[in-house]
Parts: structure tokens; sequence; C-alpha cells
């Protein structure tokens, strides 16, 4: 029988940490071995996860790196942003590899990362090392890779929304906006009064206008990717459900293009992607058509008259946006089935 990989979560808790504790304890190559939370406390996880009692018998403590680093080799750090940056290099110094799911290592500009997330980068060594985690562009990097930066929610939605076009250069990186709306788990497991529920229900809103830390992610691989500066705008809202991110995208076509023709680079572009699926002609994605899964479906439409094409991409924002990635990426750092403990 072969060796399963022992796998520690650090941060268990939270909603990413959660989802990741749900998919590891499925995976059929990997061995759970040690989760942590916020708080300090005596108590299994199926215990705080009731659902999980008969997948999982593991005691979440709190955080201690000797624990964790001698009953792992692969860490996923689920932790708020700011945090991570402190606790990586303890890891990978141990020689373990380790998918960051927070945003400490996805900015390479520590300057840039400064001004959205309002602290200075404790870790710019292994963030010039640190391979953003997005296996439809950087499958060949991850496979080598020891630290993976988790991609932001929104901008795995909308980068894969994108990307076709920019790169046969049918539009131009400021011709694109991105219209995007989140389910509330999207802010995290935290008390905070405009996520209440009594906030939330029966309303809709737009939120960090031109503040959003996950605008600079969006630009900085759209530019990484397509070779030139890309500055799309980008407008983030909260929809008053769980989970998934439905994005709508409006772009300026720099000829004339049919949808089926755009739908055919789409296609190509993806035939080979394990978790992209691209629509045919007139139908477009929704919600319920992902969540819970770590699928990004896109549908998109031309207006030939005014050259201009709306692309819709739908996903978990827990799923694709953050554990299902996440684990995705493990499965490719570690030489396992890309869809293992996903499909």
């Amino acid at each position: 029988m072969t060796k399963k990989l022992r796998v520690g979560v650090v941060g268990a808790t939270g909603y990413t940490g959660e989802e990741l504790v749900r998919l590891l304890c499925r995976h059929p190559q990997v061995e759970l071995t040690y989760a942590s939370g916020k708080e300090s406390r005596d108590v299994k996880l199926q215990e705080i996860f009731p659902y999980l009692k008969n997948s999982v018998d593991l005691k979440c403590e709190s955080f201690s790196f000797e624990e964790a680093a001698a009953r792992c080799d692969f860490i996923f750090l689920s932790l708020p942003h700011t945090v991570s940056m402190s606790v990586a290099p303890a890891f990978l110094k141990a020689g373990k590899k380790v998918v960051d799911v927070s945003a400490d290592y996805r900015l390479k500009d520590a300057k840039v990362y400064e001004t959205f997330y309002k602290v200075k980068h404790k870790d710019q060594a292994n963030l010039k090392r640190a391979v953003y985690g997005l296996p439809e562009v950087y499958r060949e990097k991850i496979k080598k890779a020891i630290l993976v930066a988790n991609p932001g929610c929104y901008p795995t939605g909308a980068i894969l929304g994108v990307l076709p076009g920019l790169r046969h250069r049918l539009w131009e990186g400021d011709d694109v906006t991105i219209d995007a709306k989140s389910g509330v788990t999207g802010a995290g497991r935290k008390a905070e009064r405009s996520l209440n529920f009594s906030e939330v229900n029966e309303s809709f809103k737009a939120y960090k206008l031109f503040e959003h830390p996950h605008a600079p992610e969006i630009n900085q691989e759209l530019s990484r990717i397509s070779g030139r500066s890309v500055a799309v705008v980008f407008v983030p809202h909260l929809l008053p459900v769980n989970r998934g991110i439905l994005s709508t995208i409006y772009v300026r076509l720099k000829k004339e293009l049919t949808t089926e023709k755009l739908l055919s680079i789409y296609q190509k572009e993806y035939a080979t992607e394990p978790f992209v699926k691209v629509y045919p002609s007139g139908a477009l994605p929704e919600l319920k058509h992902v969540v819970h899964t770590n699928f990004c479906d896109i549908g998109l439409r031309v207006n030939e008259e005014r050259r201009l094409a709306v692309i819709v991409t739908a996903i978990d924002n827990l799923g694709k946006g953050a554990a299902g990635q996440a684990v995705q990426n493990m499965n490719i750092m570690c030489g396992f089935d890309e869809t293992a403990g996903l499909a």
C-alpha cells in the first residue's frame, strides 16, 4: 500500500479552512494529520463540524509550529492576510511544501502589498520564489514549487474569463470592466455587523470601489500573461447568498468577431483543462451550476454591431476560488492526479 502524504491545515476553523478539511478527508492519497484553530481549546474537528463525524477523528488545537512540522509533510496556511508571512518561512526552512491561501505571497511588488494591506511585507525573499497558483497558467512552475500563493477568489474568475482574449490580442487590458458579485463567505468567518444576516439579507451592494486588494492582483497577472500593462476596472458586490462568485466581464473588441468565433477560441484555450467548462453558444453559467465544485464555468456573447463582448464566469469562492484550487495545487506539486479529491 502506498504511503499517504501527511497534510496539515493551519487555520482549520475558518470557512476556507473548513472546506480544506472537508476535501482532504476524502482525498485518496493524503492523510489529515494536523489541524489548528484560532482558539485554544481541547476539541475535535468532528465536534466543531458534526457532519465530519464519519470522515475524520482529529483534535483541533491551538497552533504549534513544532507539532505541525513533526506531524506533516505538506502544509496549508489558511490564515488571515498579513499573518502567513510570519509563519511560512519556518515551514519552508523545515523542508515542508506550503500552499498559502491568504494574499501574503500573491503580489510581487512589496510596495503594492503595503498599499493595499497596510503593513510592510516581512518575507520578501520567499515572496520572490512563490509561484502564483493558477494551474491554467502556471502548471509547469507549480510542479516544481515549494511555496504556492493560492489566487484570490475574484481574480480566479476574472483572469480565466479575460485570459484567452488577451492572449489572442482581441482586446486591450484597459478596455476590460469586471462586474463581480460574491457570496458572504468570501469575507471570512468573523463577527462584523455588515456581514450579519439581517444586514445582508434582502439587500445587494457594491463595495471598496478602486480600493479592493484583488484589483492589483488581477492587473498583475493579466499584465504578466499578456506582456503588456493592464489596468482593468474592477467593481465587487456582495450578494445575499452563502457562496459563489458570478463575474460579468465587458470588453471592447479590436476587430469584428462573432460569438461563434470567440467561443471557438475559448474552447480551444481550455480544451484540456479539467476544471474549466466553456458553455455552448447562447448558454450562460449560474452560481447553482458551480457551488460545491472546483469548476470555473464560462459563457459569452458578442454584439457585433457595437464590437462588444460580454463574458460571464461562475465559480464557488470556497472551491475554485480558495480551498478547491489549493487542493488542485497540492495535487500538481505532489505529482497526484490533478482531479484527486475534487472530481
